[in-house]
């Protein structure tokens, strides 16, 4: 199974994937139901959680139900646990990069936010735009959402700082990535171009760069003033395992 699914990812274009998983998502949920693991955002539990990974595939990590993975299970506890996200009485606009299947219909439907998803390729973008040249005016948004985006983009501080210029005074971006805690320094190199090198020393061949514990310091220099959240130790151990989460993973919580 493995290899079946580190082909689709490297093969079929992402956007395909998008519209070929809604279709296959149903019958992955009844043939691993079960109750060794639980995901949190829709409450299903299963036997097991499916393979994932551009290069090295990591097992019990997507969910069959939603298609989260570690990341997008924590996000949703924390927005859940920790903030007043789904509850806030007062409306909020939020922008959401890269919109994922697991949040798109959730958000959508949620009265309390007037909900803009953005992106160059994603259908479900209701705004097609490149994140470096944004379309909106300064201080917009009282919350983004631009998870796993920034490896993907050659000029990120030019990103970071459109992300900066649109969110409003006081609002909260949540900026996650895929992050070498081991790394004191994020690690870039363009002369490596053949896709397979690529994932080996990126995680995916479309990445450009792998992010060490520096990402925080350059989120800061932009003007953000950045929580590095380690969420998943104020979460029950034995919940860290069913809900199959990424222990150590730091969400960056950014506010202007």
């Amino acid at each position: 199974m493995k290899k079946i699914f580190k082909f689709i990812l490297n093969t079929i274009p992402r956007p395909i994937l998008i519209r070929l998983s809604i279709l296959v998502r149903p019958i992955l949920a009844f043939l691993l139901k079960g109750n060794r693991f639980t995901d949190p955002i829709d409450g299903k539990s299963f036997k097991m959680f499916l393979p994932y990974g551009y290069g090295n595939q990591r097992n019990n990590v997507l969910s069959p139900s939603t298609l989260s993975l570690e990341r997008h299970r924590l996000l949703w506890l924390y927005l859940q646990n920790e903030t007043d996200f789904f509850t806030a009485i007062d409306k909020k606009k939020v922008l959401h990069f890269a919109p994922e299947q697991e949040f798109y219909k959730r958000f959508k439907k949620q009265p309390n936010i007037e909900y803009t998803t953005t992106d160059l390729l994603s259908p479900l973008a209701d705004v097609k735009a490149d994140i470096c040249n944004l379309p909106f005016e300064d201080n917009s948004y009282d919350i983004i959402f631009c998870n796993h985006v920034l490896e993907h983009i050659p000029d990120d501080t030019k990103a970071m700082q459109e992300l900066y210029r649109v969110l409003k005074p006081g609002g909260m971006g949540i900026f996650q990535i895929p992050q070498d805690l081991s790394r004191a320094t994020t690690f870039s190199d363009d002369t490596i171009v053949n896709q397979k090198e690529r994932a080996k020393i990126f995680g995916q061949y479309d990445h450009v760069r792998v992010y060490g514990r520096d990402y925080f310091e350059k989120l800061r220099s932009i003007g953000f003033k950045v929580v590095e959240e380690d969420y998943t130790n104020k979460i029950a151990a034995d919940l860290v395992e069913q809900y199959c989460l990424a222990k150590g993973e730091i969400i960056p919580v950014c506010f202007k």
